[in-house]
């Protein structure tokens, strides 16, 4: 398909000076938003919210695992459209960024398998079970790192996010079934507390916080991309002029 059919702000967006200079300009607002936004989640999770009647204090992980676990879910599904239009495009920036995805994916499913062991211990009497949330969530993990691994066996940066690329897509599969298997078969995993066009079972004190520390990630990982995405393109980009004028620029 051409990119004639790519709107004009993704033209100018796709290129790699301007998206150099785009995220140069943004990055550092987004990182301070989301440092400023976990700071009150936490807060308000950690400090102001009661402890629940059934759990007590431990529940306090979920200000924690529950962000983390939306973010893993939504980085791969974001990485999954880079991709796409890395496939079926080209589109050299759609490549870093659907390759810049995956390290910061995995860090967060990590995060999300982590917690929720801490969790599950005292809750379930033991630090895993092979629940069928927690191992879609696990196998979700395993796909971050076939992509990382998939990238990095290609001597070809390009050829390499392509075949990555086309693994995500494969993977994207797991995604329904991370967030369905609660209810498609019966787990020691609870179901979903939070709607967002309904009506929450989980008391406001609770909420708030718990939404705004999901703000506080995404915005994280929107600064982060930015950041990894600039350092991937001078990778790659390193012989063009562009980046030799820049480099000039800020030379002494």
């Amino acid at each position: 398909m051409s990119r004639s059919y790519l709107p004009h702000w993704m033209h100018w967006l796709g290129s790699p000076p301007n998206f150099y200079r785009f995220a140069g300009a943004w990055q550092p607002w987004l990182m301070a938003a989301a440092l400023a936004s976990a700071v009150i989640g936490l807060y308000g999770g950690l400090v102001l919210a009661p402890p629940d009647y059934q759990q007590g204090d431990a529940y306090r992980i979920i200000f924690i695992h529950v962000p983390s676990a939306w973010m893993s879910l939504f980085i791969y599904a974001g990485m999954a459209v880079a991709g796409l239009a890395a496939l079926v495009w080209r589109v050299k920036l759609a490549e870093v960024v659907a390759m810049e995805c995956a390290p910061v994916g995995a860090a967060f499913t990590f995060i999300t398998l982590l917690t929720g062991s801490l969790w599950g211990k005292p809750m379930w009497g033991t630090w895993w079970t092979w629940d069928a949330r927690l191992t879609s969530e696990l196998v979700l993990f395993f796909l971050y790192l076939g992509v990382i691994g998939l990238y990095n066996a290609f001597e070809d940066r390009r050829r390499g996010a392509r075949a990555a690329s086309l693994l995500a897509l494969v993977g994207i599969v797991n995604l329904p079934i991370v967030h369905y298997s609660v209810v498609w078969w019966n787990t020691l995993h609870q179901g979903t507390t939070v709607d967002l066009f309904g009506k929450s079972s989980i008391a406001p004190s609770m909420l708030w916080p718990l939404l705004v520390m999901a703000l506080a990630t995404h915005l994280y990982f929107f600064a982060s991309i930015l950041g990894r995405a600039r350092t991937g393109l001078l990778s790659l980009e390193s012989g063009k002029q562009w980046v030799r004028a820049l480099a000039a620029e800020q030379s002494p």
